[in-house]
């Protein structure tokens, strides 16, 4: 009987179905425990939604501003204004979505599914306390925020309304990250997938519409863009609420749940933190980067900004295989499995390595042609082109890179990235892009270059901080 017991075990972990009832399962959703079944199918079924997930929210940015973009130079400076104030509210909701992931899928490792909904409740009240100072700043300061960018005239009596929505209703937006973190570590990320194509695909449709009219529709303008926002990304939390009340595949919340427990919020604040620092020091570091570039000319800063968004596009996938090692991560942690958890890290890794190899080739190959997409300046095509090839020297060292972090994050150790991207990209990467573009006079090369040691050097020491194993030990 004990053999017996053995073979359904073993037969319940082999996947039977075929890659196509597997990728029908992975955007349905299921309810596989993804701390027994094979790492293959758990990794399968927890990427694809979140790769598509990505690639949703990246379709919807360049729709965006495509539709934007045609009301004018002044149009698109509002909201690329507003932007550099909506960055240190991503910075806090990526930051507190790390800490959500990490300890919903600790809880539901753990099979405690009744703190694992306490715990997202918490999330979703704290996300709200944070967006308060956010929307009474967005709602009566609009212009003086705009203005302390350096707006035009236009921007600030006619673009400000713009601003007013976008962060006067900037709870929906940290919502809209929480509780789709809250399905991911619980692992209904085909949820999460489905509720930001929803609010994204509302988005698009209205954006139109609100913007340039339509019948007895008037023409917004840019504000049409802040309203879609609002409207798309509204019914989309409203979507979350009532998935989450009504229960999905490893999560449901109950209403005698909502009530503030002021340990379990600051135990999700405290973990929080360090995401918060990663992607502040990432930002930061950024901006100096393109203070750097913007002494060197329009050309290099053109050039730089093109490349970062073939970058960003032709990294979602690799995001959303990082993003299932998170979830894998703290359910097996929680499960009290740490070489499983270890173990999905480097199949994921390698996965990862794998297709960034392929994306190297094209970069090597077709720098200069990837550029021409965005711009025909052929300064800019030249000095874009010069940076994806620099890239294709060690990109897919940043597959191993994106992988580690995110199993730090997903052990709940947010900090220890934090401290490792303090010191490469604020000790190493803006001394040396600044002593070898600006004093050795390489010019943009000298950041790229710097971008490329510090990156590199980052990849490789996160992922030996990895093997000494000590997130294994994390408490969250």
């Amino acid at each position: 009987m004990e053999n017996q017991n053995e073979v359904s075990k073993q037969a319940a972990i082999v996947p039977k179905s075929s890659v196509w009832d597997a990728l029908k399962d992975a955007i349905r959703g299921t309810d596989a425990d993804y701390t027994s079944i094979g790492l293959k199918k758990a990794i399968f079924l927890l990427a694809v939604p979140m790769i598509l997930e990505l690639v949703m929210e990246s379709t919807f940015a360049v729709v965006d501003i495509y539709f934007v973009g045609t009301l004018g130079p002044s149009a698109v400076a509002t909201v690329g204004l507003t932007e550099t104030y909506l960055f240190l509210l991503y910075s806090l909701a990526i930051g507190l979505s790390m800490a959500v992931t990490a300890v919903i899928a600790r809880r539901i490792g753990e099979k405690n599914k009744e703190d694992a909904a306490r715990s997202a409740i918490q999330s979703i009240l704290l996300s709200i306390v944070i967006s308060i100072p956010f929307a009474i700043a967005g709602i009566f300061f609009s212009k003086q925020l705009l203005g302390l960018m350096g707006a035009d005239a236009w921007a600030i009596s006619e673009g400000y309304r713009y601003t007013q929505w976008m962060l006067g209703s900037n709870a929906i937006i940290i919502l809209l990250f929480i509780i789709n973190a809250v399905f991911r570590g619980a692992g209904d990320a085909a949820i999460a997938m489905k509720v930001l194509w929803v609010a994204n695909g509302i988005n698009i449709i209205l954006d139109p519409l609100l913007i340039f009219g339509w019948g007895s529709i008037p023409a917004f303008g840019v504000e049409g863009a802040g309203i879609a926002t609002a409207i798309g990304r509204g019914i989309g939390v409203a979507t979350q609420l009532w998935l989450l009340a009504k229960g999905g595949k490893h999560i449901k919340a109950k209403l005698s749940q909502l009530k503030f427990e002021a340990k379990i919020m600051l135990n999700i604040f405290r973990t929080s933190l360090g995401g918060i620092g990663q992607m502040i020091v990432a930002m930061t570091a950024w901006i100096f980067l393109m203070r750097i570039l913007a002494d060197i000319g329009s050309e290099a800063v053109a050039g730089a900004t093109i490349t970062i968004r073939i970058m960003m596009f032709t990294m979602m996938p690799a995001w959303g295989l990082s993003n299932a090692a998170a979830t894998l991560v703290g359910q097996n942690l929680g499960a009290g499995d740490p070489d499983r958890a270890e173990k999905s890290v480097w199949k994921i890794g390698l996965y990862n390595m794998a297709f960034l190899v392929g994306v190297s080739l094209i970069y090597f190959f077709f720098n200069e042609s990837l550029v021409r997409i965005f711009s025909d300046d052929p300064t800019v095509v030249r000095i874009g082109g010069e940076w994806v090839r620099i890239l294709s020297y060690s990109y897919f060292i940043y597959g191993w890179w994106m992988v580690s972090v995110q199993a730090f994050n997903g052990s709940g150790d947010t900090k220890t990235p934090t401290w490792i991207n303090l010191i490469f990209f604020w000790l190493i990467q803006i001394p040396v892009a600044y002593l070898l573009a600006l004093v050795l006079n390489w010019g943009h090369l000298g950041v790229f270059w710097a971008v490329f040691i510090s990156e590199t050097s980052v990849g490789v020491f996160t992922l030996w901080m990895f093997t000494r194993g000590k997130w294994k030990t994390s408490i969250v």
